[in-house]
């Protein structure tokens, strides 16, 4: 262990600031797993609407008595 101030000072910080860069980079990756998820979701969501419009207007359209 460091016998002077400054050594002291680096060696007591270094540890929080390396597992606050732990927390920071895992934070960041969920956060961008969920923002892509999210936009997955909605890109599957409007194709999940678009197809029942389809089919409810080609319901719609077919004569009921055929």
């Amino acid at each position: 262990m460091p016998d002077d101030f400054w050594g002291n000072a680096i060696f007591s910080v270094t540890p929080t600031i390396v597992v606050g860069l732990i927390f920071w980079f895992a934070m960041r990756a969920i956060i961008r797993a969920d923002r892509a998820e999210r936009d997955t979701y909605a890109k599957v969501e409007a194709e999940e609407r678009d197809r029942i419009a389809r089919q409810q207007s080609s319901k719609a359209g077919a004569d009921p008595h055929e």
